[in-house]
């Protein structure tokens, strides 16, 4: 059989199963109150834990930890939000709930923008020219400074950025990319940050030079005179930085961990579904999977059932899984991490 039988026989199989599953719960057809009722509770968690941190009747380092789970299911639900699952006819609540779970995660890119770089992630998943990927780490090497970078979107996208868009151009100039396509492909890349994420990103930056001026000077520099004026500044941010950014650095370093690994790069067949992506669920992984709502459990099945919303594909997780890998589809492929993310065997060099 070839790749696209097999991927369209995967297709039928766990559609099949959720109508029935469906049929059984009818109640998980109402969509939009789902979307808006785990919106909702999510944001009022968050809210209550910032409050209880704020009076000081729970440390910080469980307001982070619970914050950071929920923000990891916000994420979720703005996934299902760029693939329209919610409110498509109500384009006011729709926009309205993108632009919320946006500003609970500054870090993360435009979501608008992200739509773009997305569906192009669907289109070419694999592919060098999938921005989307490429900006979370995936098809590095690992080393310090892709750990150091995991969820780091601005310098690390600094860092990555002359190589993408080399990659970019020599597509484009060897006829695999439209020239229209891959200057969009670049300039959303740059204009997605701009300009929340990168303002978010240099309170954080500042935030933990201060911390480590304060931790680390020994006398030889008196942090408390020399910069007054800025840690009155991340003095008056400090709710911000605690309740929002904090917690996101933790969800968004477990997030892109996670998914630059169970996705590969660069020697996938195009349009190969098969090929784009693994199942991670070994036990080890546990911990990070918590902080993106068991991202590398479920996230191969999107790929090749798209518009299913991300509670049902995590309830429905063990029998679509059952049916993946009966059909070739791989789980927990630990030599990814050894080969930068190829999905054949590298030949040494």
């Amino acid at each position: 059989m070839t790749h696209q039988q097999i991927t369209s026989r995967i297709r039928k199989e766990i559609n099949v199963y959720y109508k029935s599953f469906k049929e059984k719960y009818p109640i998980l057809r109402l969509q939009n109150l789902w979307g808006f009722l785990i919106f909702i509770l999510s944001i009022a968690i968050v809210s209550s834990t910032a409050i209880l941190w704020w009076k000081n009747i729970i440390p910080t380092w469980l307001m982070i930890i619970v914050n950071a789970f929920f923000f990891g299911v916000l994420h979720e639900l703005e996934h299902d939000l760029i693939h329209w699952m919610y409110f498509k006819n109500n384009k006011v609540i729709h926009h309205f709930m993108l632009l919320v779970i946006w500003m609970l995660r500054p870090i993360t890119i435009n979501p608008w923008i992200r739509r773009k770089l997305h569906y192009h992630h669907h289109k070419f998943s694999g592919t060098i020219h999938d921005v989307e990927e490429r900006g979370v780490t995936n098809g590095e090497k690992w080393s310090l400074k892709r750990f150091l970078f995991t969820p780091d979107l601005v310098i690390g996208g600094l860092l990555r950025v002359n190589s993408l868009f080399k990659d970019i151009k020599r597509e484009m100039r060897e006829g695999r990319l439209k020239m229209e396509l891959g200057n969009k492909l670049k300039r959303n890349a740059v204009l997605g940050l701009i300009p929340v994420t990168i303002i978010s990103h240099v309170i954080l930056y500042v935030f933990v030079i201060m911390k480590i001026l304060n931790s680390f000077s020994f006398g030889f520099i008196d942090t408390s005179n020399f910069f007054t004026g800025l840690k009155n500044v991340l003095q008056f941010l400090n709710p911000y930085i605690y309740i929002i950014l904090l917690p996101n650095v933790l969800r968004q370093f477990c997030l892109h961990l996670i998914t630059s690994n169970i996705h590969y790069f660069a020697d996938v067949e195009e349009g190969n579904v098969i090929e784009q992506t693994q199942v991670l669920n070994v036990w080890w992984t546990f911990p990070f999977q918590v902080f993106c709502f068991f991202f590398g459990w479920t996230h191969a099945i999107h790929h090749f059932v798209v518009q299913e919303t991300f509670y049902v594909r995590h309830i429905t997780r063990k029998k679509a899984q059952k049916i993946l890998k009966a059909n070739g589809v791989r789980f927990n492929d630990l030599g990814t991490f050894r080969r930068a993310n190829r999905f054949h065997e590298i030949e040494p060099l």
